[in-house]
């Protein structure tokens, strides 16, 4: 499991790449537009890492569509790895 601090570089890198998306978002497709390098964005913090398209794909099932703002929507990313296991 991952420290508290990876998931502060993961919240921190989560808010930054989603945060110029146009809320609220009904989507994943509706958070493109807003990543750096599309779905091949890149997050990375300790030994956790994976693309916008992976993170997509291995939580589809706990995402909570529509989200309102960059915060909620983060918050749901960090969660739905630490029940996936992947932090």
């Amino acid at each position: 499991m991952a420290d508290e601090e990876t998931e502060a570089e993961l919240r921190e890198q989560f808010t930054e790449a989603f945060e110029g998306a146009d809320y609220p978002v009904s989507n994943p497709m509706d958070l493109v537009p807003a990543l750096p390098d599309g779905p091949g964005t890149r997050f990375e913090a300790g030994d956790v890492s994976f693309t916008a398209m992976e993170l997509s794909t291995k939580l589809s099932g706990v995402q909570d569509f529509p989200y309102d703002d960059v915060d909620t929507l983060v918050e749901d990313l960090l969660e739905g790895l630490k029940e996936k296991d992947m932090l």
